[in-house]
């Protein structure tokens, strides 16, 4: 498997093997370029880590959907990929994962409560979990088995620009399926971090086929739709499946320093400040 990127502004997917990971990646990638990615499979995390009393802290909000799920795999699953969301924000952002506040937005996107210059993308299939962190501006992760076939004939009008179409019915029919499945995680991550999902025409913006080892945003003639604010790259991880990352330079002009004194927002940490006064 190929990887893909047209930018040296996006970091390379971190693999998390659980809480013992390789945080300083992260915190790493965040540091130089403003984002991070990371990649886990649920199986590598505790079915139930610690204490009863320390994972109801560690959970936060989360903790009553969690006590709640009665069956032990989606239990899991859920605690995995809820862990995986708090340690890469804590990695990047300098500071324990029961430090921050989870929470979500209408339609269950993820976002951290007290930082809104922090974007934050969850995306799984199978048992791959992926998750996106930007300090720049809006990221998008999604993911597919690199094995999935997805059918030209059936899908190419809804999927793809007419550029796209071109392209992909010049080659071969292992060649179509490979760049159909790339181009639908990449338009999946872009959407994903527009916040419209499957709301948003694929067929409407285009991708290069994976014929040119390019991911600028094109469009539905072919033609460049972007001036480099926003960067893409496909990556394939965990040996069978593809990552692709959308993520936007919105021009926020922030510092380098991603630590919580830093992002956090000045009317958070004083309502904070005062709960823990009065405690």
């Amino acid at each position: 498997m190929t990887t893909w990127s047209n930018s040296p502004l996006l970091s390379v997917p971190v693999h998390a093997p659980g809480p013992e990971a390789p945080w300083s990646e992260v915190a790493a990638g965040m540091a130089g370029h403003g984002n991070a990615c990371v990649h886990t499979t649920w199986s590598e995390w505790p079915a139930e880590p610690g204490s009863p009393a320390a994972l109801r802290v560690l959970l936060g909000r989360d903790w009553a959907r969690y006590r709640d799920t009665a069956d032990a795999t989606a239990r899991h699953r859920f605690v995995a990929s809820r862990l995986a969301i708090r340690y890469t924000a804590a990695a990047a952002l300098g500071c324990g994962p029961a430090e921050l506040d989870l929470s979500y937005k209408p339609g269950g996107r993820p976002y951290l409560r007290g930082f809104d210059q922090i974007d934050l993308s969850l995306t799984h299939t199978d048992d791959l979990i992926a998750v996106g962190i930007s300090r720049n501006g809006r990221i998008g992760v999604d993911t597919e088995p690199a094995g999935r076939r997805l059918s030209f004939d059936l899908l190419q009008d809804q999927v793809c620009t007419p550029a796209e179409r071109a392209e992909l019915a010049a080659l071969g029919e292992l060649g179509r399926g490979a760049g159909m499945l790339r181009l639908w995680t990449l338009k999946e991550a872009y959407t994903k971090a527009l916040g419209l999902g499957l709301r948003m025409g694929f067929a409407e913006f285009g991708f290069a086929t994976a014929t040119s080892g390019e991911t600028g945003l094109l469009t539905p003639d072919g033609s460049p739709a972007t001036h480099g604010e926003w960067a893409f790259g496909t990556y394939p991880v965990a040996g069978r499946y593809l990552l692709s990352v959308a993520c936007h330079d919105a021009g926020l002009g922030t510092s380098r320093d991603s630590a919580v004194a830093t992002m956090l927002d000045e009317g958070f940490v004083g309502m904070v400040s005062s709960l823990l006064d009065r405690a």
